[in-house]
């Protein structure tokens, strides 16, 4: 698999970001691409998950905002596309918005 690939499939589900860590930690030479992208899509996921617990919270208490929360809950799935791109052209980039809050966040990425 070559780097660009690794930095796109990073982004694809948990199942994708394991099978790249586990590949990454075992090249000889790491690639600074696939590291940030590792924790690009890490940062992302966490994200996600964090986003899923509060619209739950919110959507029990108020019952009314669901679909406020529903369009909420896109909001990982668009930073991935994001982060799919960048990884396709090969860019060190943050995603917009909370990409910057991940940067050298994984140090045991590297």
């Amino acid at each position: 698999m070559t780097n660009k690939t690794m930095a796109i499939v990073a982004y694809i589900t948990l199942i994708g970001w394991l099978i790249v860590y586990f590949k990454h930690k075992d090249m000889p030479e790491k690639s600074p691409l696939v590291s940030y992208h590792l924790g690009q899509s890490l940062g992302i996921m966490i994200l996600g998950l964090a986003l899923s617990i509060v619209t739950g919270v919110v959507v029990a208490v108020a019952p009314p905002l669901s679909f406020l929360m529903s369009i909420a809950g896109l909001l990982p799935l668009i930073l991935l596309i994001f982060g799919i791109i960048a990884a396709n052209n090969e860019s060190c980039s943050p995603v917009p918005g909370v990409g910057r809050l991940f940067e050298n966040r994984f140090s045991f990425l590297n």
